[in-house]
């Protein structure tokens, strides 16, 4: 499976994919103000300015104007890098039901359950990025098939994995494995974020959906195989870095692997396989180094959002371990959520060691509350969300239930996963996109049904398959 992993992490790694799908499009993300470029390089004034053209949604002038060609963003567009890895997990399932040698019994259901966790998280991955994407499970697959329904997709992957979960159990022997390779919750947690996407989207089917990750959400809980961190900078250093409790499935990275590795840079040209993974856009000096040309953030979140999801004068730690300058509107701006695991110091180079999280605990905690109060189960969706607030020291919530709380439960997820990914879909799946009162960059009601919310897709997917139809709207409207 090795090989899987390597394969899809060095697609991640074309793009500063990260913040570009999950993060910038929702419009809080802003270049800093400051003068030249001596104190952000490689990063400079004109090139860093991207952030706020992806928050316009204008994905074309992101894409194709040279002045942010090191972002690579037209790697997004393309989607047969995520086919290879679905093919060779084909071939490998394949594999499998014809018998390997040596592997049988439980390490056969391991192997199995692992690489259709994989298969299904590639397509989830596809989905929210394309929309409507081309299935298969056969190996060796040549046929031209059309795009197919997105909920259609989702519910088949669904249907695939969801057997798999009792086949592989909480926790791994190897604890160097933990979040690195799937586990029991891994699959629980992936499982969760299908049905919630496809509740917005098979909206008469809603409650069906809503009530399958109550029961997924009881069992990960009940299951005591994971835990949430106090929230201090060093067990958070630890979330961060990976392969804790915590921990549900996320893309290991260390440089006592040689897989952190600083790729070379001058100072005006960057290599987006040092920023893939978002957060250098919002650190400088003391978490990366040297200090006189990485003095200040390239970018910030503006204050406006950051004082409505963590209000001042109200108790929360997070405020004060992931951030400094948090309302600065500035270079001074600190996400020091990312910013631990530093080993570099004067004039060398480096960034923090960090793996990229996938799902972790309170993600899944949170997915659960949300679709609790969604079924109006108020007391229980109360007590969940406040699992989260009370590992942050934040006051519980114990205002009503309905639109109340689910607002609530919202902003939680906006506070306890910023800068992890999720921001932009959660936006898109609750549609609160289509409402300034969520984000700077909202969407009327015919932007989102003709799905504004894509990326367009590469006019390269129709070479080997005459029946793709490209992003209608970004073939149209969006140009």
């Amino acid at each position: 499976m090795a090989f899987v992993y390597a394969k899809f992490f060095s697609k991640i790694q074309e793009s500063w994919v990260m913040g570009a799908t999950g993060e910038a499009r929702s419009g809080e993300i802003i270049a800093s103000p400051q003068a030249g470029d001596a104190r952000t390089r490689p990063l400079d004034p004109a090139e860093r300015r991207v952030v706020e053209i992806l928050g316009n949604n204008d994905l074309l002038t992101a894409i194709y104007n040279p002045i942010y060609g090191d972002y690579k963003l037209e790697n997004i567009t393309k989607w047969d890098g995520y086919y290879q890895v679905i093919q060779s997990l084909n071939i490998l399932l394949s594999k499998l039901d014809e018998g390997i040698p040596g592997v049988e019994g439980a390490d056969k259901d391991r192997y199995v359950a692992e690489a259709k966790f994989m298969r299904s998280f590639t397509y989830f991955w596809m989905v929210r990025l394309y929309g409507d994407v081309v299935y298969y499970t056969e190996p060796y697959f040549s046929e031209s098939l059309p795009r197919e329904d997105m909920v259609s997709v989702i519910n088949k992957c669904i249907a695939d994995l969801e057997p798999e979960k009792e086949k592989i159990t909480w926790t791994l022997s190897d604890p160097a494995e933990r979040g690195a390779r799937p586990a029991r919750g891994a699959i629980v947690a992936l499982l969760m974020h299908m049905n919630a996407w496809n509740a917005s989207f098979d909206r008469g089917n809603s409650t069906s959906y809503h009530t399958k990750i109550t029961e997924l959400g009881k069992e990960l809980i009940d299951s005591k195989a994971h835990r949430l961190y106090p929230m201090t900078e060093d067990s958070w250093a630890a979330v961060s870095k990976g392969r804790t409790e915590e921990s549900l499935f996320e893309f290991y990275q260390s440089v006592n692997y040689g897989d952190a590795t600083l790729f070379p840079e001058t100072l005006d040209v960057f290599d987006v396989r040092n920023h893939y993974q978002f957060w250098s856009h919002f650190l400088r000096w003391p978490y990366l180094f040297p200090r006189h040309d990485k003095s200040i953030s390239p970018a910030y979140f503006s204050s406006i959002y950051m004082e409505k999801i963590y209000p001042t004068g109200e108790a929360d730690k997070r405020r004060d371990v992931w951030f400094e300058d948090i309302l600065s509107d500035d270079g001074q701006f600190v996400m020091k959520k990312f910013g631990g695991n530093v080993y570099t110091s004067g004039n060398e180079s480096g960034y923090p060691d960090n793996s990229i999280i996938i799902f972790r605990y309170a993600d899944a905690i949170l997915l659960y509350a949300e679709s609790l109060a969604e079924l109006d189960r108020t007391a229980e969706a109360t007590a969940a969300v406040n699992l989260v607030r009370s590992r942050a020291q934040a006051s519980s919530y114990s205002g009503e239930g309905g639109g109340a709380l689910k607002n609530f439960i919202y902003l939680e997820r906006c506070r306890e996963l910023i800068g992890e990914g999720q921001r932009y879909f959660d936006l898109i799946r609750t549609r609160r996109i289509l409402n300034a009162e969520w984000t700077m960059a909202p969407m009327n009601i015919d932007q989102y049904n003709r799905r504004a919310w894509t990326w367009p897709l590469n006019e390269s997917a129709r070479i080997y398959n005459p029946q793709i139809i490209l992003n209608e709207y970004w073939t149209t409207t969006g140009r």
